[in-house]
């Protein structure tokens, strides 16, 4: 996938497909100011405030708009250290910033900190995100906000062309960092849980996950999802149907009689 058209119809079909409540958010890391693209939002110079990035991506998601965050447009240092827009200080290192009000022991605070997912310092001087449908930059990474069950059909996409199950090492905080830095440094799928501040100050709903994947995956996601809408199995046609005894696919009454299971003949 090559044109940004290609990625923008992608944007609106994974919305049309899913049913999503926001668009699909196309993430890119900047090295150069040369780098943001024409027309994005710079928080601080065009309204004269910060944000904090998880405000960033819920203005892209809602309202549809590119946002460019560099070091002096965040609110919020967390995305600052991990992104490497800054220098950790040794006060990160030791702890201080987990103990004593997240974690019991300074010990176990130097250990979130050793293992915290950080990308190399000065690398990048910021990031950009924008709707996937309307993204104007080819993107580094994706990140879906979704429901469970449209989770489910993105998991299932996935998995189709290659047998790939994702696994996520979930954390309950740093979310915008959660869903980004550790997707650039694999190149896996991640899927991450909202944090307290996506929660409290961008609105993130009580029934929402973040499925992120990196760009090269995106086609093997689309391949997936088209495969499963035109079975029968996608998002749209999940009817749930709670009954015993309920009607099986011939596959599973064919393993069913393998395993010497009381299945209809």
């Amino acid at each position: 996938m090559k044109a940004l058209s290609d990625f923008n119809r992608c944007g609106e079909e994974l919305e049309s497909r899913l049913q999503l409540r926001s668009s699909p958010i196309a993430i890119k890391m900047l090295e150069r100011e040369e780098d943001i693209p024409e027309g994005a939002m710079r928080p601080k110079r065009d309204i004269g405030l910060h944000l904090g990035l998880c405000q960033a991506f819920a203005k892209s998601r809602r309202e549809r708009v590119a946002v460019a965050m560099l070091k002096e447009d965040n609110w919020c240092y967390i995305p600052v250290l991990a992104l490497g827009l800054a220098e950790a200080p040794d006060f990160f290192f030791e702890g201080y910033t987990n103990f004593p009000e997240r974690v019991a022991d300074l010990e176990a605070a130097k250990n979130l900190a050793k293992t915290f997912p950080r990308l190399e310092y000065g690398k990048y001087i910021g990031v950009v995100s924008a709707p996937l449908r309307t993204a104007d930059f080819k993107p580094d990474l994706l990140a879906i906000y979704c429901n469970s069950n449209q989770l489910r059909c993105l998991l299932t996409g996935m998995k189709y062309k290659r047998g790939y199950v994702v696994s996520s090492k979930l954390d309950a905080s740093g979310a915008c960092v959660q869903c980004t830095v550790p997707v650039l440094q694999s190149g896996d799928c991640q899927v991450t849980v909202p944090c307290g501040g996506d929660r409290r100050r961008a609105l993130a709903q009580d029934d929402e996950l973040i499925f992120s994947l990196p760009t090269e995956r995106l086609e093997e996601l689309m391949l997936g999802l088209r495969h499963f809408d035109e079975i029968g199995f996608g998002y749209t046609q999940f009817a749930p149907d709670m009954r015993p005894e309920y009607p099986q696919p011939d596959l599973y009454i064919k393993v069913g009689r393998m395993l010497g299971m009381d299945v209809p003949e």
